[in-house]
Order: structure tokens, then sequence, then C-alpha cells
């Protein structure tokens, strides 16, 4: 199942594998897709921000006021209303997508240290050389959003 997650990872382009993986993958490693996604190839800073935008809506607020007091919270009558279990199941802690996301990252490098780069000009060398800047391309945008959740603000 991980080495799956790896290669959704290093390459996040459509088709019915990735859709099989999603579906079995955990919900840091889809939502890590979704945001992957999300990158059109050119505009870094507009992606950044509908990244942070939708970590926003996805992870729930650590301030403490809203640790300490459920959402809902009427301070004059002293009450809230229920929540389901079930979404309190499907709620994904920021601390579990930097946890998830940076053990993957530290995983995918260490695959990448033992890599050796291809040499030479023939069609297999070159397409060797391509695949592995890809893969450095979507590392460095993994560790941008690693950066942006560790650091986000609400």
């Amino acid at each position: 199942m991980r080495r799956m997650l790896l290669e959704v990872l290093i390459s996040y382009t459509g088709g019915v594998e990735t859709e099989i993986l999603k579906r079995e993958a955990s919900p840091a490693m889809r939502l890590l897709n979704d945001l992957l996604n999300l990158h059109d190839g050119f505009d870094d800073e507009g992606w950044m921000k509908e990244c942070k935008r939708q970590m926003v809506n996805t992870f729930p607020r650590e301030d403490p006021f809203s640790i300490l007091v459920p959402a809902g919270f009427d301070i004059d009558k002293h009450e809230a209303p229920l929540r389901l279990s079930l979404e309190a199941d499907d709620v994904l802690l920021r601390v579990d997508f930097v946890r998830e996301v940076d053990a993957l990252l530290q995983e995918v490098l260490c695959e990448q240290s033992e890599v050796q780069d291809a040499e030479g000009l023939d069609p297999k060398s070159v397409a060797s050389r391509l695949k592995q800047q890809e893969k450095q391309q979507t590392i460095r945008l993994v560790e941008a959003l690693l950066d942006l959740a560790v650091y986000l603000k609400w």
C-alpha cells in the first residue's frame, strides 16, 4: 500500500489506477493528492493561496477557544448542537497531515538518494533524467505544502 502511495506522489496524473489508490489512501494522502492536482505548473503563488484556502477549510481550528468550546456553542444558553460520531471520524487534523506527509517525504527522499543519475544522450537516459527532474519538482511541491501546513494561520 505504501509503495503505491509513493507512486501516486511521484506521478500525480489522472487515471483509473490513481482513482483506486485514492479510495484506499488515508485522508492525509487524499488531501495531498488533491492539492498536488491543483498545481498547473505555472502559477505557484496562486496555487499556494488555493492550497492554504483548502487547508483552512479542511483542518479544524486549533486556537484555544475552539478546542475548549465546540462549534456552534451558544454562550448565553450554554448549549451546543450534538455532532454525529461519523463526522468526528472523518476529521483530518493538521498534525496528522504533517506527520504522514513528512514520513512519506522522508521515504521518498531516502529512495531518491539511492537513485543514480543516468548519463548519455540515448533515449533511455534522457527519459530517465526527465523522470528524475519531474520527481524533484514533485518533491519540492510536497515540501512547500508541508511548510504551508506547519505554519498555517487561520
